[in-house]
């Protein structure tokens, strides 16, 4: 209605007065006067000039746009809380001109804005002692007294809404809902009110599968008939069945228009996902060689759900090959009993060695930012130098044993849960292990590991990233601790401008590993544009040590980045600034690093 007024009211004067403009192109339509890139961007889609740039326009026409622009600004405007702004269209001309060209400018006074005066928000039946809904009640926005920002105000009504939902008030409706503007006044008066009609309970939960064992599934439904209803409910099950991967598609739906006695029955509709896994690729390493990779991961094994994965890493000088197979563990915490094999065979240029390895292991989901795992490990181990003996200069043929026994507990923490859209990241991990001699093992000792990796963007376009490392092992019989057991620094997960482990203590060119290790990183990732593709600069330091002081050894770089579809793809070139045995090194990576 009011747009036909002003059409009226337009042709009216057009009549009256005749046009005022002669025909001619809108080039450009620039608004001046605000700051908020919201509002701006608001203005430009409500303008009716925006769709004739171009094109060129009659008199008739060119004048109703532009007596139109003034009155859809500040509509525009009005969202944002700013009902009375003051707006004038500029839209100079060029005289004598055959083929006019016009810049039409809007400059924007905001006024003063519409503020709340009053708020009266209320919620009858069960829902209106529901702590949860008081609290979303009491922070309510836009407070009395602040502007009235539309928004805003949605987004508060909304979280109420989905709240009540949530909660298990499935009946819940508005009982009235009203905002009464008074210009004038520059004032706006809210009355919210639902009735949330009784809280339902959580009825029978039924899956719908037909691969696994009737009741395997039931384990994962922690809570029990009849307790209250809760959306988190589901969202965990939902989880838990992601954390299983068995299945490619997981649809869960609560049913309230078929609850029986105040309870909602659950319906978890899932679909298997392909059994098997097949992966297959080259390698090359600087130490290892090239190389093949093969892996076979076999989703459920059986209808137990158990599961097996094999993994090979056949390389000229370095095979690795790892079994496990596991079974799913869902009581105290979700996750799984896994037993592990692990084998493998180096021969390089600096040092033979082999290592086999058994691994029992129980994990599980601690809280939604950290997980465990708890395990034993048994081990032996071989190896020996292939260099000459720096004091006899022989080759030296002296041969190492080493048999350990010894439990491990790992904690990994992430701030940034999958689906999470936060602009930081903290990441880490920290290991604790250690065995007694005698006790299935040669030596005593007890280690400690910490990584931590945090990372903080700016917009779309550029991140600082730092990341630290610190481990110590408590033991009076270093040289009796096999490599495996050592810490080691150098390469592009620890100090980029050195090779990998080549920091530390070392005999000739092979480095033996220390007792400790400290690194430390500072990387600036910056994509033009928020594009793509992008760069990095960054600066490493640290060192692997036996004593209390590190010998730090620091490289710098530069980097490459691509945001590719199948995952961050990095590529860094690095000199190191301490006597490293290249001048560069190069690192490839492609994955998510945490």
């Amino acid at each position: 209605m009011r747009r036909i007024t002003r059409l009226a009211t337009a042709l009216f004067l057009f009549a009256a007065a005749g046009p005022a403009w002669a025909a001619a192109t809108i080039d450009k339509v620039e608004i001046v006067g605000l700051e908020d890139e919201l509002m701006v961007e608001n203005i430009h889609v409500a303008l009716s000039l925006n769709d004739s740039l171009g094109r060129r326009l009659g008199e008739s026409r060119l004048e109703y746009l532009l007596n139109e622009a003034a009155a859809e600004a500040r509509e525009a405007l009005e969202p944002f809380g700013y009902y009375a702004p003051t707006v004038t269209v500029e839209a100079p001309r060029t005289e004598g001109a055959e083929d006019e060209r016009l810049t039409v400018t809007l400059r924007v006074e905001l006024g003063e804005p519409v503020r709340v005066r009053r708020a009266n928000l209320s919620i009858e039946g069960e829902g209106g002692d529901d702590r949860y809904l008081k609290e979303d009640l009491a922070a309510f926005e836009p407070k009395v007294g602040e502007t009235f920002d539309h928004t805003t105000y949605e987004a508060s009504k909304l979280k109420i809404v989905r709240r009540l939902a949530d909660r298990g008030y499935f009946d819940a409706d508005f009982t009235h809902r009203r905002v009464e503007v008074t210009r004038a006044e520059h004032a706006a008066d809210i009355d919210l009110g639902w009735v949330s009609g009784i809280r339902y309970d959580m009825g029978p939960t039924l899956f719908h599968q037909d691969q696994f064992n009737e009741g395997l599934l039931d384990k994962l439904v922690y809570w029990e008939e009849g307790s209250y209803f809760h959306q988190g409910k589901l969202d965990r099950l939902r989880e838990s069945l992601v954390g299983l991967d068995y299945f490619s598609n997981i649809d869960i739906q609560a049913n309230p228009d078929k609850a029986e006695d105040g309870r909602v029955p659950v319906d978890v509709n899932l679909s298997l996902a392909k059994r098997d896994i097949y992966t297959a690729g080259v390698s090359y390493g600087t130490e290892s060689g090239p190389g093949i990779r093969m892996g076979l991961d076999r989703r459920y094994v059986n209808a137990r759900g158990h599961k097996l994965s094999t993994h090979l890493d056949y390389a000229q000088k370095r095979k690795t090959l790892l079994t496990q197979y596991r079974v799913p563990a869902f009581k105290w915490l979700d996750g799984w009993y896994t037993v592990g094999l692990q084998a493998s065979d180096e021969q390089t240029d600096y040092i033979d060695l082999r290592h086999v390895e058994l691994t029992g292991s129980r994990s599980g989901q601690i809280t939604e930012e950290w997980t465990a795992v708890a395990s034993l490990h048994t081990m032996r181990e071989r190896w020996r130098y292939v260099e000459e003996d720096p004091v006899t200069g022989e080759p030296d043929r002296t041969v190492s044993y080493a048999t350990f026994t010894y439990p491990s507990l790992r904690a990994d923490y992430t701030n940034s849960p999958l689906g999470s859209n936060r602009p930081d990241q903290l990441a880490g991990s920290i290991l604790l292990r250690g065995g007694v001699e005698g006790v299935g093992s040669d030596a005593n000792f007890a280690q400690f590991h910490m990584r931590a990796r945090w990372s903080q963007q700016y917009k779309t376009n550029s991140a600082l990233i730092v990341r630290g490392e610190y481990g110590h092992t408590f033991t009076s019989s270093l040289i009796a601790l096999p490599p495996s057991l050592r810490f080691f620094a150098g390469g592009d997960r620890s100090i980029r401008g050195y090779a990998w482990r080549e920091v530390g203590p070392r005999r000739g060119d092979y480095a033996l590993g220390a007792k400790n290790v400290v690194t430390g990183s500072v990387e600036y990732e910056f994509f033009p544009n928020g594009g793509p593709f992008g760069g990095a600069v960054f600066v490493d330091t640290g060192s692997a040590f036996d004593g209390t002081r590190p010998d730090l050894s620091t490289g710098v770089g530069v980097g490459f980045r691509w945001r590719s579809p199948v995952g961050p793809v990095r590529i860094d070139i690095a000199r190191g600034l301490n006597d490293p045995d290249s001048s560069f090194q190069l690192y490839l990576n492609i994955g998510t690093d945490l």
